[in-house]
């Protein structure tokens, strides 16, 4: 288990998405897991903390978040770059042993019944929010955030500092066609109050 696994405070956790990174998503239903990654992710309220995720028709990973309504949001590392890139390419449908030919390790946490990725910077274990009509005309889920950690050496006191961190820590941006940016330096602006 990651030492530096931390809580954050659900007032906090649309924070570990405003940045607009790939993402990596989780969800378990009869026993079978499956992880895909996903660009397609957004903040979308903050309380109760809710969130947006685009989840093809195709997808195995849809199907089991279809039928037990919950899922992990995972923000994948720049150190995690190949594995990302596969989870978003290989289909279990055709390869029974994706996880594992992809790279990918999965750990529990207590009381949660859901398949979190190992090496990440922050999860946040979602519950869906029915809304049939946009699930199936635009696949496009609505979820609300129901708990939240994140690696404390990236992300603590509230706010990301991918800068004081190693930079195989920072968030992954998907372009197209496998061509990513990790996130950069920081920027501050002057005279900003920020909390």
């Amino acid at each position: 288990m990651n030492p530096y696994l931390a809580y954050v405070p659900l007032d906090k956790a649309t924070r570990l998405l405003n940045h607009g990174p790939t993402v990596l998503v989780s969800a378990r239903h009869a026993g079978m897991s499956n992880v895909m990654a996903a660009a397609w992710c957004c903040a979308l309220d903050f309380t109760p903390p809710k969130l947006t995720i685009v989840l093809d028709k195709s997808a195995r990973t849809r199907t089991l978040v279809e039928r037990s309504g919950r899922l992990v949001i995972q923000v994948p590392t720049a150190g995690q770059l190949k594995m990302t890139h596969a989870l978003g390419n290989v289909s279990l449908k055709d390869d029974p042993e994706k996880l594992a030919h992809c790279g990918a390790t999965l750990f529990e946490l207590a009381g949660q019944d859901l398949p979190f990725v190992e090496g990440c910077a922050a999860w946040l274990v979602c519950k869906v929010i029915s809304e049939p009509h946009n699930e199936q005309v635009y696949d496009l889920f609505i979820a609300e955030v129901v708990a939240a950690w994140a690696d404390s050496r990236v992300f603590h006191d509230g706010h990301w500092l991918f800068e004081e961190a190693d930079p195989a820590m920072r968030s992954l941006h998907h372009v197209a066609g496998g061509h990513f940016y990790a996130i950069g330096d920081a920027l501050k602006v002057r005279g900003v109050m920020t909390d």
